[in-house]
């Protein structure tokens, strides 16, 4: 079969099945997710228990995860859009400040800055690494900028110190689109634990899957803080605490979300988490 709009064959190519039957046969798969008897029996233990979502098995996902990128605070969330999005709110992302985010990337890392009220200004990126570049991000700041977003293309970290350092000379927050890259490093430290804010997806297209799932992770416990109302409705307690301190009462302190992650998914986060160093060595 000849290709489109040419009178060559391929190179030593084989013959190309009738598109029909090419399909038929052979599937392009969505993903390649590998979920095992391990992981089975971790989501079924809390289908068991008494806490289907925020309980304890979130808390454990979450100190895990934070201890696996080497930051202090995880926070998981129901995506990795729900986590850039929180990040946004965390940092007081508003109408009228300006974010810096790649001209390559996924929707939503553009996204997250319009769901804050935020205007979106893109950066280009490096031509050998595809992530974005710290001197054409310098030359975009103004009095307006509050943010960089940076983003890990393909699991290669950015160039993360220069970027800190020109975030911490303009008093800007940088948020780490780290979603393609868990268990990735840079210069000896794991991603996720050098930027002010990364966010982390757990689909099942991702090094790892909770099924739908994100995480925030941060060294700072404000924003970790905020993150954890935020995603909960804006209450300032959830339902384990509330049951914790004998009390019924909560308030809604901000105008928060419900991107909560249940314990079933967190069990398999956990489950799924425990494997990363075999899978990312393959």
């Amino acid at each position: 079969m000849r290709l489109p709009g040419s009178s060559v064959e391929p190179s030593g190519s084989a013959p190309y099945l009738n598109e029909r039957s090419s399909m038929a046969e052979a599937p392009m798969p969505y993903g390649r997710h590998e979920i095992d008897d391990d992981d089975i029996a971790a989501a079924v233990a809390v289908l068991r228990s008494d806490w289907l979502t925020t309980g304890p098995m979130v808390e454990r996902f979450e100190g895990a995860f934070a201890a696996y990128v080497g930051a202090s605070h995880a926070v998981a969330v129901s995506n990795g859009t729900a986590a850039l999005h929180l990040a946004m709110l965390a940092a007081d992302i508003g109408p009228g400040d300006e974010v810096i985010v790649p001209a390559l990337t996924f929707a939503a890392s553009a996204n997250c800055v319009r769901y804050a009220g935020g205007t979106v200004v893109f950066a280009d990126v490096r031509e050998d690494t595809l992530t974005v570049d710290p001197a054409h991000v310098a030359s975009l700041v103004t009095p307006r900028t509050k943010a960089v977003v940076a983003v890990d293309y393909a699991g290669l970290a950015c160039d993360l110190d220069e970027l800190l350092t020109l975030c911490e000379r303009h008093k800007l927050v940088l948020v780490e689109d780290a979603c393609h890259a868990p268990g990735a490093e840079y210069r000896g430290r794991k991603v996720g634990s050098v930027a002010h804010l990364s966010a982390f997806s757990f689909h099942p297209v991702k090094h790892m899957t909770t099924g739908e799932g994100g995480m925030v992770t941060t060294n700072d416990a404000q924003l970790a803080a905020r993150i954890r109302v935020l995603r909960n409705h804006g209450i300032e307690s959830d339902h384990r605490q509330r049951e914790q301190q004998g009390t019924w009462r909560y308030d809604m302190v901000v105008l928060g979300f419900n991107c909560r992650l249940s314990d079933l998914q967190c069990a398999l986060g956990l489950s799924q988490l425990a494997k990363m160093p075999g899978w990312l060595l393959r």
